[in-house]
Parts: structure tokens; sequence; C-alpha cells
């Protein structure tokens, strides 16, 4: 029974130094903290993110999801979960190492041709809203419904604010859903749903491979959890997405999983530490950033800013501006001397992002 005690135990959970990028006043926090979020909105976004040729060359080039899935889907998500809930001296560090790490994913696409790079401010423009959109749509079917117009305005322009974390222009950001829909159109020619694309997203359709090892009087359980949140995303995917990777289309189960992951995040969301122990099965360097939030323990400082005046603050050049250097030295390495990448960013990145291992 020890190990099953250590299941059912939380770490202690510490105040923020401050706010962040948005509070408690945010639509942003109130999508975000709901349990859709960092599940099926989370899972959603890190699908659907594979059809992008680009994005999925440099994934399918470390291979990091399949050799170490957990490890990357921890750190990933405590990445997102930074933007969205942490302090924001950390946040802004966070953002300014992931351009580090993002310079070692640059090649040549073997799909297309074409050559990638995951700092490229498109693709991160696309990586920006698929995980808005997506934390979004999961509230709205499986949470408590859809927002108010007024509500949804101001979501778009937090989702606007964020971006000045990427390398993309906050400037390309719709602020409306008609605005969101007419990007996803755009992108829809571009989209290739390749052979490394479909094997992706069904290995990371399977939350199995995202879980520790279960004691055994567990594991049914979490298989049935397991399957429930793969046709829960699969229903919020649109048919078209679906039949270019692959992937089930059938209406019926879409309609009947809607009920069941209904009432489950209704349950979920009436008692926060349910949550975090959810939470920390899937992520759990997650735990320490959502935790204060979900739990309602204000920060030191109750205080919001932007990411733009925290990179002034804490002396961090804006992302599309950071380390250019090491950007040209990775692209020489790769593309002109056929050598690996250099692992600059990674190791710095664990005391922020959690470990490599």
């Amino acid at each position: 029974m020890g190990s099953l005690r250590t299941w059912f135990s939380l770490p202690e959970v510490e105040p923020a130094e401050d706010y962040g990028f948005f509070g408690p006043e945010s639509v942003a926090w109130r999508v975000w903290s709901y349990p859709t979020g960092l599940t099926i909105g989370f899972q959603r976004a890190v699908v659907i993110e594979e059809l992008d040729p680009n994005l999925i060359a440099a994934v399918d080039a470390t291979s990091a999801i399949y050799t170490r899935p957990r490890t990357r889907y921890d750190r990933t998500l405590r990445y997102f979960a930074m933007v969205m809930f942490a302090d924001s001296r950390s946040t802004v560090s966070a953002a300014d190492i992931l351009v580090k790490i993002h310079s070692k994913a640059v090649g040549i696409d073997p799909v297309t041709g074409r050559h990638y790079d995951a700092n490229d401010p498109d693709s991160q423009l696309w990586i920006h809203l698929t995980a808005w959109h997506s934390l979004l749509i999961a509230y709205e079917k499986y949470g408590p419904g859809r927002l108010s117009a007024a509500d949804e305005s101001r979501y778009w322009h937090e989702c606007a604010r964020a971006a000045e974390l990427q390398t993309c222009d906050p400037a390309d950001i719709p602020r409306t859903r008609e605005g969101v829909a007419q990007y996803f159109e755009r992108m829809r020619p571009q989209l290739i749903g390749s052979d490394i694309a479909k094997k992706a997203m069904n290995h990371l359709l399977d939350a199995e491979v995202m879980l520790p090892p279960m004691p055994l009087v567990l594991r049914p359980m979490f298989k049935l959890v397991a399957a429930f949140l793969r046709r829960g995303t699969l229903a919020t995917m649109p048919r078209w997405m679906r039949e270019m990777a692959g992937l089930p289309t059938g209406r019926v189960l879409d309609a009947l999983v809607v009920p069941w992951l209904s009432a489950a995040m209704t349950l979920v969301s009436f008692n926060a530490r349910l949550e975090l122990l959810l939470l920390q099965l899937i992520s759990p360097t997650t735990v320490p950033v959502a935790g204060p939030v979900l739990l309602g323990i204000p920060p030191k400082d109750p205080v919001t800013t932007t990411p733009r005046q925290a990179q002034r603050k804490y002396g961090y050049d804006i992302p599309a501006r950071a380390h250019h250097a090491l950007r040209r030295k990775q692209r020489d390495r790769v593309l002109s001397r056929g050598l690996p990448p250099s692992d600059e960013g990674l190791i710095e990145s664990q005391p922020i992002l959690g470990d490599m291992a």
C-alpha cells in the first residue's frame, strides 16, 4: 500500500512570485484551469500540430516522443502551463531558453524537401493558435459551454498577449473566432497527413504512453480512462483533419462519449485536489505551476504584467530577436556541414522545464 499512498499524495505547493501575464480575472485562466484544459485540450493540440510538415519533420528527427514520451510530454505541458499560470520572471526565462532548444530543430523535411526551423515564425504561430484554439474547443464541448461574445473577444486578445513569448508576431493573432477559423482554412492546403504525421498522431492519442508504470490494481481503470480521452479528443477534431490523418470518424461514438466526459470533467472541477492528483499522473512537473491557481493560493505580489514588460525588466530579448548567433551556428552545423546540432539550451532548460531523463 505504500506505493498507493505515494500515488495519492501531492507535493507542497508554494505561492508564485506574481500572477504572471493573466491572473484570476482573465478568461484564459478560467478556460485553461478547467479540467478539460491540460487533458483533452492539450492532447488535441499536440495531436493536430503534427499535420504541419515542418513541425512533424522536427519532431520525427529527434524521435523523443517515442524514446522518452513521458518526459517529452511532461516538459511540454509544463511550458504551456507556465505561459498561462507561472510568474513573469520564470516564464520569460523559459521562453528564452526555448528559443535555444528550438535552434536544434533545423533540417530538411524528407516529405516536402524544404528546410524546416522550429523557430520559424509561421511554425510558432501554428503551434500557438492550435494550442489556444484546442483548449477553448475542449472547454466548450466538455465543460461549461460556449463563451459569451465579450469573453471570447477577451480570450483571443489574451492569446495575442501570450504570443509575445513566441517568435511569431503578436499582430498576426486573429482576435475573433471567425478569424481563427479563417486561419485554419488558410493552413489547410499546407497540412499533410504523411506517414510520419499519422504515426505521431496515433502515438500521442494514446494517453497510456504518458503515464508512469501503474500499480496492477489501477491498470484496468486507467486503460479505460485512456480510451475515453482518446475518443474524446477525436470527437473535438474536424472530420477533414481526421480523414487526412487516417483517424476514426464515427459520429455515433463521437456523440456517445460527450455526456460521459462532460460528467467526469464537471465532477473533477468541484475538487481541485483531485484535479491536481490527475495532473500529477500525466505531468508531475506541472503540479507546482498549476497548483497555486487550482488551490487559490495568492502569489507573493498579486500583480500582472505583459511579456514585453517582463522581458525588458529581466533583461531578455524578445524571442524573435533572441540567440541569432546560436541559430546561425546550428543551421551551419546541420545544413552546411552535415553535423548534428549541439545540445545548447537542453541542459540549461532542466531546472526550468524538468529533467531530460
